[in-house]
């Protein structure tokens, strides 16, 4: 090497305070786009949430002010303000610039936390442009403001407030770090909904004054997760009307399980530790799952039912369940925090879960029966479903041995170089054949609406032709055999009209892969293909608009005189050269990659739009037609 510059202990550089935040938010936060931004009112909430589990809080404020700062305020204890006695600085200046500085760390200060990592709220603090703090205390008002993690001023006595106490956090995120500023009231809701059902007797407001009148949300749940399983079946029809609900505390350990099955086939099950959704199951969701098919089989066995033996599967099916627990020192993989990995939890939650199941069952036969007979039909559709999925093998379709003859596939077999374009429509299929870049991308015509798996158990499902097309042409299989590891392609790209069919046909694309393929989603592999709305051409310059306001920006530009607009009602309507320039080439196209952001959303929306119950599918439409300005029928 040219560059001799020596290494030594000075080449070290040592980021002081929140610099290191600040430097690498991605670390702290996870991404700087709309979920880290989300982040920041989550970890300014969960500590006004852990106030309330210490027995101190009963209310949180949200809003969301037009400049799209956040004020958070509670009626907890307040944030410490006297001096620390060794750092000697006050207890928010502390909490809000040194990171792993919190009462959390003291049993004594919390028996109970989700911020067990002391990053929080410092964390907030050093990833805003501005940041406000006021406490109601002693008797007196405290405020000290900030700017990006430094503070402005010293901890001041503004006025007097009697008996209250409280915490109020106001903080803009600093747009030279977050490329998303923009807060999704449609994504706060959701999660502070969450910890209202998870925290019974805590009320939640949301308000959003960026509108008039402004957004304005109240959540409040005496019922707690009894009405969290209410709420995720609200659109299903249910079976057994009672819930069945236990609450056990062992060795400092607080179990809570509400269950109740419904009609569908589908499964809604969400585990929570400390309030926190662990997305990814861990020790506590392995216990459950084993003690409630072993419950089960066990009332089978003992009542004489017949010789069977139900899986997770079979006893899950059309179930909607939450787990809730409240663990004193919880260990989760990663800063994420979405899987328990406590070894001892297991075995905890397995044996409470288990004695009440039991208990429950031989004291309660009638629900019992109710329970026993969706599990046990759940079981004999899934040995059907192995018939349909041999009978399906010997034609060809999920053997992996052949792919569908309407497949017209690409040369490259690395998957992470591969795509496919699952397309609605033989006519539509043809031209994208004509258009794509045979080396790497394949090419799938479907033709005409695929089955509603919403509505179907998975034996149908595999009985269904042109969804064994599309899964033999995925390489991934289905149900018991699939296995994401074998997908064929790791860009799959949904491509249908802009217009009402198209539309429905993409949500019946999204819910097969939701409901049986939903690791593809969450590896990031499902794309939508967003064709243009507009070609607008003057002489020999053509541009192509997505919407309405792209339109009318390059009308602007090029002015009006000597145009042609040319509005596209569908794919068939684009040549291959059209279809290439606009929708196919990666240099060119829009694609918009599908996302869980929200699992208990995604589970409520998928029931309501999809499924047996019309009731709420309308409630839904009359709330959201005053948004819809252009509607294309």
């Amino acid at each position: 090497m040219s560059d001799n510059k020596e290494y030594n202990a000075s080449s070290i550089q040592v980021l002081k305070g929140l610099e290191a935040c600040r430097k690498r938010p991605g670390m702290y936060i996870g991404n700087t786009d709309s979920r880290g931004l989300h982040h920041l009112i989550w970890e300014v909430v969960d500590n006004s949430v852990d106030e309330h589990l210490a027995g101190f809080c009963k209310k949180i404020k949200v809003l969301i002010h037009k400049n799209n700062s956040i004020t958070v305020e509670d009626d907890g204890r307040g944030i410490p303000t006297d001096l620390h006695p060794q750092e000697g600085k006050t207890g928010v200046e502390l909490a809000l610039t040194v990171l792993h500085a919190g009462g959390k760390f003291d049993k004594d200060s919390y028996k109970v936390s989700g911020g067990l990592h002391g990053v929080g709220v410092s964390v907030v603090n050093a990833l805003s442009k501005k940041l406000k703090v006021e406490i109601k205390q002693k008797g007196k008002i405290f405020v000290q403001e900030y700017e990006r993690g430094n503070p402005l001023t010293e901890l001041t006595v503004v006025g007097e407030c009697g008996q209250e106490t409280s915490t109020k956090v106001t903080f803009l995120p600093d747009d030279t770090i977050f490329s998303i500023t923009n807060f999704d009231f449609e994504i706060v809701t959701p999660r502070l909904r969450e910890l209202a059902f998870l925290n019974p007797g805590l009320e939640i407001v949301v308000e959003d004054e960026r509108n008039e009148p402004h957004k304005e949300e109240r959540f409040y749940y005496e019922g707690g997760i009894k009405e969290f399983v209410r709420f995720l079946n609200k659109s299903r029809q249910v079976l057994n009307e009672e819930i069945i609900y236990a609450k056990t505390e062992r060795d400092s350990t607080i179990v809570e399980v509400a269950l109740q099955w419904n009609d569908g086939y589908s499964q809604s099950v969400f585990s929570f530790v400390n309030n926190i959704n662990t997305h990814e199951g861990g020790t506590h969701l392995t216990g459950f799952s084993t003690a409630l098919t072993r419950a089960i089989n066990n009332y089978i066995k003992k009542k004489k039912m017949g010789e069977l033996s139900l899986t997770g599967d079979d006893v899950k099916e059309g179930l909607a369940a939450i787990l809730s627990l409240k663990v004193q020192d919880p260990q989760f993989e990663g800063q994420t925090k979405t899987k328990l990995g406590n070894s001892e939890i297991k075995g905890q939650v397995d044996t409470m879960t288990f004695d009440f199941l039991t208990s429950y069952f031989e004291e309660n036969p009638k629900n019992a029966k109710i329970v026993i007979d969706k599990c046990v039909n759940a079981f004999r559709a899934r040995e059907a479903a192995r018939k349909a999925r041999e009978l399906t093998r010997r034609k060809g379709l999920l053997s992996g041995g052949g792919l569908p003859g309407k497949l017209a596939d690409c040369q490259e077999k690395d998957p992470a170089k591969s795509e496919i374009f699952i397309v609605e429509g033989d006519s539509a299929g043809g031209t994208v054949k004509q258009a794509r870049t045979r080396e790497n991308q394949a090419v799938l015509p479907v033709f005409g609406k695929i089955l509603n798996v919403e509505k179907a158990r998975i034996d149908k499902v595999l009985k269904s032709e042109k969804l064994a097309l599309l899964i033999a042409a995925l390489g991934c299989s289905i149900g018991d055999e699939f296995d994401v590891t074998k997908l064929r392609y790791h860009r799959i790209i949904l491509m249908a009209d802009s217009d009402v069919d198209g539309s429905h046909i993409t949500t019946l694309n999204l819910t097969l892969f939701y409901r049986h393929l939903k690791p593809i989603i969450e590896q990031g592999y499902l794309y939508i293909a967003l064709p243009p709305l507009y070609q607008i051409k003057k002489g020999k310059k053509i541009l192509y608009a997505m919407d309405d306001k792209e339109k009318e920006k390059f009308l602007a530009e090029i002015g009006n005189e000597g145009v042609t607009i040319q509005r596209y009602k569908g794919l068939g309507e684009m040549n291959a050269e059209q279809l290439w320039e606009t929708t196919i080439n990666p240099e060119t196209r829009h694609l918009k990659k599908v996302t869980v952001e929200d699992a208990i959303e995604a589970d409520n929306m998928f029931s309501i739009l999809m499924g047996e119950e019309v009731e709420p599918r309308k409630e839904f439409i009359m709330a959201h037609a005053k948004s819809v300005k252009n509607l294309d029928v």
